[in-house]
């Protein structure tokens, strides 16, 4: 492949993106015991990350598409290493939430400025479906492998470890792309939607305060209905400051495509059942099965592989029976593997629950990257960013809303039972996805 080390570089980019998403979650624990908080604040640790990420991203890709992807993702990752080490460095769950929000930022300029300059280096689909599934399998292998790598570094250096971790990572990136990446064409007309963008983060942090705090309060306070009517609010006052605007940060228009709503809605549900799943997964495994961190880490590892060749078989799979299909298969995998684990208890064996696991992983990985190429393919070239941006920003938004309702069902209530109501509603999500690939056509 002519454009492997771009593809290295950006595959990089989004790995390390993915990797602080899922790392932390075996660290919930010992944080909590270092620097204190309730499940609420261990949960803004988490959601601090992704709301940033899903707010600011539509903005990020916009951005560059108009100065260029190259400069900026450079950038981004600057941002996303010194974020990293002021995580690392922080004496307080206030000041880690506020550096995880910065992390964030960084995550929200990597993530389309690496899909934009990946998509501008592919000379056709072909090798853009390739493209797009190493980057994505690199990505999901991160994302996957993020709890085992959480586990071996807090049982060995401590939870501090697993954000300095990213410097190595984020220096070889920055290395990469200057001297291998070619910039992409500059788009002037774009430009950035301050009240769309301001509206998106009052939006996402309203929504995610007030389903976190209903866990630890219930939907009747009245704090917690306050910030739902805000997130409406701010919902509501989005969509017709971007369906008014000269330059919106979200196009309306590009929903009017079929396959870039599905695709986009596909992204949005698939992330709340996942990513929601590995955050009550992974406590599970702490607090009801008593598993230390680097027990935890290894019980993904079964996840973590069918991912990873999931991911790398995307390619062959999409090319023999379709887009649709393909989609189709992969989230009854999921929707199979979370009904087959309702019967999980804390005294039930690890072996029991592995094939699950795998099914869960699968389906992920067949998913995303057949998903991300549907959707590239559906848009001009010229808006790679804002489209890559907006399927970004429905995922990381639905990951926003999966670990604050997830966190929620467990807040206080029983462990098990809670995780039992997650695992069923990410079968009935599951059950969406199918729905929604018939959306995608035949290929």
């Amino acid at each position: 492949m002519k454009n492997r080390w771009t593809v290295i570089a950006t595959s990089l980019g989004f790995a390390v993106v993915q990797l602080d998403v899922s790392v932390v979650n075996v660290a919930i624990r010992p944080i909590g015991l270092s620097l204190g908080g309730g499940v609420s604040g261990l949960q803004w640790v988490v959601s601090a990350y992704t709301v940033a990420f899903a707010a600011l991203i539509l903005s990020a890709g916009a951005i560059g598409d108009r100065t260029g992807a190259k400069r900026l993702f450079v950038g981004g990752f600057a941002l996303f290493t010194g974020a990293s080490v002021a995580c690392g460095l922080a004496p307080s769950l206030g000041i880690l939430i506020a550096a995880r929000g910065v992390q964030g930022i960084g995550a929200a300029v990597l993530v389309p400025c690496s899909l934009t300059l990946l998509n501008h280096s592919c000379a056709n689909d072909a090798e853009r479906v390739r493209a797009v599934g190493l980057w994505a399998a690199g990505a999901s292998a991160a994302l996957s492998a993020g709890p085992l790598v959480g586990g071996a570094l807090v049982a060995a250096l401590g939870w501090r470890a697993i954000f300095f971790i990213n410097v190595p990572i984020g220096l070889a990136g920055i290395l990469l792309t200057i001297r291998y990446a070619v910039d992409t064409p500059r788009s002037p007309g774009r430009g950035v939607d301050l009240w769309g963008q301001l509206l998106a983060i009052l939006c996402l942090l309203a929504l995610a305060a007030a389903t976190i705090e209903a866990g630890a309060h219930g939907l009747g306070n009245h704090g917690v209905m306050l910030g739902y009517v805000v997130a409406l609010a701010a919902g509501l006052s989005f969509v017709a400051v971007e369906a008014r605007g000269s330059r919106p940060m979200l196009p309306l228009a590009l929903f009017r495509s079929r396959t870039f709503s599905c695709a986009t809605a596909i992204g949005f549900t698939v992330n709340i059942a996942f990513y929601g799943l590995i955050f009550v997964l992974s406590l599970f495994f702490q607090r009801a099965q008593q598993l230390s961190p680097l027990q935890a880490g290894l019980a993904f590892a079964p996840m973590t592989a069918a991912v990873v060749a999931a991911n790398l078989r995307a390619r062959w799979l999409v090319t023999r029976i379709g887009t649709a299909r393909l989609i189709g298969f992969a989230a009854l995998l999921m929707a199979v593997g979370a009904i087959t684990l309702i019967a999980t208890g804390r005294e039930t064996g690890y072996g029991a629950m592995v094939a699950q696991l795998v099914c869960i992983g699968a389906g992920l990985g067949l998913l995303v990257p057949v998903m991300t190429s549907a959707l590239l393919s559906s848009v001009e070239l010229s808006r790679s960013g804002i489209a890559s941006g907006a399927l970004n920003s429905a995922r990381q938004t639905g990951s926003v809303v999966g670990v604050a309702v997830y966190g929620a069902l467990i807040a206080h209530g029983n462990l098990v039972h809670g995780f039992h109501v997650a695992l069923l509603i990410s079968a009935v999500l599951a059950l969406t996805v199918l729905a929604l690939s018939r959306g995608l056509g035949s290929r």
